[in-house]
């Protein structure tokens, strides 16, 4: 019985030894960057806007970085309601080329975001990685050819500060 006891304490005091440590990027020192990331996508004047289903949120993982998610439709695209109730074969076409020219423009916003992360996030050590996932928006009548619905980016703090485009690594489902 006595064992077990002590074999209770040295348990509770391994468990409230392991506890992770305070994160070292504030909560607060996120919100700029997601500000600025969903500002890049709504800018005005673009030819084709996007469309910010809610805003970019970011989140600091003590030991891998900065982990940054939005949801997106890469265009304002028409929508079935009761006065437009189907989509033309015109419509399904030139939505998926406004969609197709849109999508450099948002893998550049999604550079430009981990670039500034890398600049701006003095805390982050340089070993750990900064990473934007964005997920698209698609209808149901949208042709989605050649459109991936996720994009991932992600690289090392180091390597994007030495100016690293090329050690950013890129992924499309």
């Amino acid at each position: 019985m006595r064992s077990a006891g002590v074999l209770a304490l040295l348990l509770a005091a391994a468990i409230s030894g392991s506890q992770p440590a305070k994160p070292r990027i504030a909560r607060m020192a996120l919100a700029p960057l997601e500000s600025s990331f969903d500002s890049a996508l709504s800018k005005p004047g673009q030819q084709y806007p996007f469309d910010l289903l809610g805003n970019t949120r970011g989140v600091y993982l003590g030991g891998f970085g900065v982990v940054f998610t939005a949801e997106v439709n890469l265009i304002i695209a028409p929508r079935i309601t009761p006065f437009r109730q189907f989509i033309s074969k015109e419509d399904v076409a030139r939505v998926h080329q406004q969609k197709t020219a849109n999508l450099p423009v948002l893998k550049q916003a999604m550079r430009e975001l981990m670039e500034r992360t890398a600049s701006t996030l003095d805390a982050l050590p340089p070993g750990e990685q900064v990473v934007v996932a964005v997920t698209l928006f698609y209808y149901s009548w949208e042709q989605k050819d050649g459109l991936p619905s996720q994009i991932l980016m992600q690289a090392s703090k180091s390597a994007l500060g030495k100016g690293g485009a090329a050690a950013v690594r890129v992924e499309e489902l």
